[in-house]
């Protein structure tokens, strides 16, 4: 009796250990099995972030060993859906996924040819931004969107030919955290550039695809002039219902300008008492239908109302569609 239930516990230590090494640690990896490469997390996969563990390694993913194994194998991030762009107040326009998080660029990666050089933990640290079904609004030019495809054969978003990622440490639409990390990641502005610290512009000049350079306020919206205004004679042709579709611009600080001589600017008063900015004697407006920087859905309506140049001159330019 003694001999069976010896014979017994025996066997039941042998299945014990054989169920402890199927297990194991979820860190281990099987002998010879080389982990996968060049993915990224999911939006809150397994981590206290919204992309995934910010690296531990050193250079703690931030490019410092770009390419290095993080021993992970990461998914496919998030899709970039319509990309947009956000007015930033210490940035100016940065680009935005449709959710409005922040995608940034890496100075050690290439844009001609395009080739990311993220990947492993570094990549987990900065999600790389999927290529399929990325949308250029308008004031991204189509043609500045591409893609590259990594050693895994996914397709990466570049913009401007450089590759684009997010930041696994912004949280929330509008962070902008990642900026200068390890002196080499920056947010992207819309040509593929690195957008720069600058001190915001009450008026400035922004490089509109279809129109070119056009004047915008200091959110980066679209400035407008009004046909039935006249600047001399002083002529107010937009009033009461026409003042909730267009908004008279506010006064600039003439200190505050950029792109656009000082001698442009001025600030007239309404029939109401309210003052307006105005451009080379004109009033000018915002539109309510445009929604971020780079919109021109005002652009020829009723064939009354364009934006301005950065002469003071109205642009005729019809934007295709």
């Amino acid at each position: 009796m003694i001999t069976r239930r010896r014979a017994g516990l025996a066997a039941m230590a042998v299945a014990t250990l054989a169920l402890t090494a199927a297990c194991g640690s979820s860190d281990n990896q099987s002998a010879g099995t080389t982990p996968t490469q060049d993915q990224v997390q999911p939006a809150g996969a397994g981590s206290d972030s919204k992309y995934g563990s910010s690296g531990s390694g050193q250079g703690d993913g931030y490019g410092g060993q770009a390419g290095g194994d993080s021993g992970a194998a990461p998914q496919s991030a998030p899709r970039a859906g319509t990309l947009a762009l956000h007015q930033d107040a210490k940035l100016g326009p940065v680009v935005t996924d449709s959710k409005g998080m922040t995608l940034y660029r890496f100075d050690k990666d290439t844009a001609k040819p395009p080739k990311s050089n993220c990947s492993g933990s570094c990549a987990t640290t900065w999600p790389v931004v999927p290529a399929d079904g990325a949308e250029a609004p308008a004031g991204i030019a189509k043609s500045a969107l591409g893609s590259v495809t990594r050693a895994d054969g996914t397709k990466q978003l570049t913009i401007g030919g450089w590759p684009a990622y997010r930041y696994a440490k912004d949280t929330k639409p509008g962070d902008t955290k990642g900026q200068g990390v390890g002196g080499t990641w920056n947010a992207l502005a819309a040509d593929g550039k690195k957008a720069v610290a600058q001190e915001p512009g009450d008026v400035s000049v922004l490089n509109q695809p279809e129109l070119g350079d056009i004047l915008v306020d200091g959110k980066g919206m679209t400035l407008y002039r009004f046909n039935k205004d006249s600047a001399w004679p002083m002529k107010f042709g937009c009033n009461d219902a026409c003042l909730d579709t267009w908004k008279p611009a506010k006064p600039a600080d003439r200190s505050k300008l950029k792109g656009i001589p000082s001698k442009l600017i001025s600030t007239v008063t309404r029939p109401d008492g309210l003052r307006q900015l105005a451009v080379d004697c004109w009033p000018v407006y915002t539109f309510t239908g445009d929604k971020q920087p780079g919109d021109i859905n005002g652009q020829g309506k009723m064939g009354l109302w364009f934006a301005v140049s950065k002469e003071g001159k109205k642009i005729t330019t019809t934007p295709a569609g």
